[in-house]
């Protein structure tokens, strides 16, 4: 460990974060969700890299609430200077234009995209006290069973995706109940208000591994390598059931060429250093190197899925 966080760190020095006089003051990242959350850990991970290469202090502010809008805004209306920047799920990007009648922002016009950083899957739960099942086929049996009766929670957009695609897919009905944060929500389905939920991997899994919640499967299209035992959704029996979402950083638009780009460098070289593969391995996430150009392109075929899931899984805009 010692010796990768030494390469690590000679990596980053090799920066050309000494040009110009960018940066020379704190760096801010916003975060629209709850600490503890798999957002908010990577964020702060990057957090204190970016600080080891650049000298400067990086704070991490979590904006809470509105499906991560609060942040974004609060990253839209920010000085186009490069010292304040979103760190950010696709969700907030890609799916919230789905889900809500009116934006108080355009994801497109109003944020600069910098670049991807990593993409992660979600870790299906449940509580054996109150649901006693095995395997993804016995839950699917129970709320077949019960229908309606059987609920699941979810304190993300990814986390109700996730459960209403499993809804569709496994042709059952199982009842959504909404969670200010990922934390929240399995507080209550550890004491047993609910009966399963979809987490992303870095905040569930430990849950498992303590004992005190069961997984029954993860949505990747592979089984994650800090988890081998876990199987997919597809090998649980739920045909073409594929569910991985992506982190970003954006800035608001208008920062100068330069310092996007120096940014997408840093951030990148942060994301293929050796500490950072190191960090995903340990927390089965995995590490999305990208450019601007590339996230654009990501955006726009996202955001399209996306809206294809949230029509299919009969998700009415609020």
């Amino acid at each position: 460990m010692k010796q990768l966080l030494i390469l690590s760190l000679s990596l980053l020095a090799t920066l050309s974060f000494g040009q110009g006089n960018y940066p020379n003051r704190p760096i801010t990242f916003l975060v629209g969700y709850a600490p503890g959350t798999g957002i908010d850990t990577t964020a702060r991970f990057y957090a204190d890299r970016l600080r080891e290469a650049t000298g400067q202090p990086v704070l991490v502010v979590n904006k809470v609430g509105a499906i991560g809008n609060i942040a974004a805004s609060e990253a839209v209306r920010a000085a186009p200077d490069g010292y304040t920047l979103l760190v950010t799920p696709n969700s907030t990007i890609t799916t919230n234009v789905h889900l809500l009648k009116k934006m108080p922002f355009d994801p497109v016009k109003d944020l600069a995209p910098v670049t991807t950083i990593a993409r992660w899957g979600a870790i299906l739960l449940v509580n054996p006290q109150n649901t006693p099942v095995q395997s993804v086929q016995e839950l699917t049996q129970l709320i077949k069973s019960q229908p309606g009766k059987i609920n699941f929670g979810s304190g993300n957009f990814t986390g109700r995706a996730a459960g209403e695609l499993y809804n569709v897919k496994a042709g059952v009905i199982a009842t959504h109940v909404p969670y200010k944060s990922v934390p929240a929500a399995l507080t209550d389905l550890s004491s047993g208000q609910i009966n399963f939920m979809f987490a992303d991997v870095l905040t569930g899994l430990p849950q498992a591994k303590s004992g005190r919640l069961k997984a029954l499967a993860v949505t990747t299209p592979k089984r994650i390598s800090v988890a081998p035992d876990i199987p997919t959704m597809q090998e649980a029996g739920i045909s073409n059931y594929e569910l991985v979402n992506w982190f970003g950083v954006f800035a608001p638009v208008g920062v100068p060429d330069a310092v996007m780009h120096r940014l997408s460098e840093v951030f990148n070289q942060i994301t293929k250093a050796p500490a950072s593969l190191e960090f995903y391995e340990r927390v089965g996430g995995e590490p999305y190197p990208g450019s601007a150009d590339s996230l654009k392109k990501l955006i726009d075929s996202d955001t399209k899925d996306w809206g294809r899931l949230v029509k299919a899984a009969g998700i009415e805009p609020e």
